[in-house]
């Protein structure tokens, strides 16, 4: 079953990094996250599977979908890498990340390799995400993205992080969503757009 929720959410991941839609990268976030709500309460870890449902599945989702609603703008998200080349991007992250995996735990279970590749996977896509898409709302997603990954490597390393480091680490990103919200309003209201692409012109 854990082996099934980890590919589920790799998948995910291939998803989004090829996504060409805004609403499909939030959609993916939203799923990705319910996976690992799912993970997370078959480890027994109740209380934060609670708070991942509440904010990662729930709260911030609806609070990206309102943003890309109320902006009004174009859904593409922007390539500087088109979406094959992403998913080939993604497929050799991800062989790097079995291969570091492998590398660091030589002697660890299969199970616990593939996990650890799968939350390195994660991590690498959602940076990939942040550095080549151009809209500033993949930025969101892409550290909603890394932030996934870094959970699960917590919980595949510790079985899961001490409650109120895990209380602090949400209640971090829910405010770095909602400051981040504020700051694609603020582009969309300047120039008409969230284009990050025409932040160059502030440059001196």
């Amino acid at each position: 079953m854990e082996l099934l929720l980890l590919l589920g959410i790799l998948a995910l991941a291939y998803a989004m990094v090829s996504a060409k839609r805004m609403s499909a990268l939030i959609a993916g976030f939203k799923f990705q996250s319910g996976l690992l709500f799912v993970l997370t309460g078959l480890e027994g870890l109740y209380v934060v599977a609670a708070i991942v449902l509440l904010l990662k599945v729930i709260l911030i989702p609806f609070f990206l979908f309102r943003i890309l609603k109320q902006i009004k703008v174009d859904e593409q998200v922007g390539f500087v890498v088109n979406p094959m080349l992403s998913l080939l991007a993604g497929l050799f992250l991800t062989y790097l990340s079995f291969i570091f995996a492998r590398n660091l735990f030589s002697g660890g279970e299969l199970g616990l390799i593939i996990a650890l590749a799968v939350s390195f996977a994660v991590m690498g896509m959602g940076a990939f995400i942040m550095i080549f898409r151009l809209k500033a709302l993949t930025q969101i997603i892409g550290l909603l993205v890394i932030e996934n990954g870094i959970f699960l490597l917590a919980s595949t390393l510790t079985g899961g992080l001490p409650l109120i480091v895990e209380m602090a680490v949400f209640l971090d990103v829910f405010v770095s969503v909602i400051i981040l919200g504020i700051f694609v309003y603020r582009i969309n209201a300047l120039f008409t757009g969230i284009d990050v692409d025409q932040l160059k012109g502030l440059r001196g």
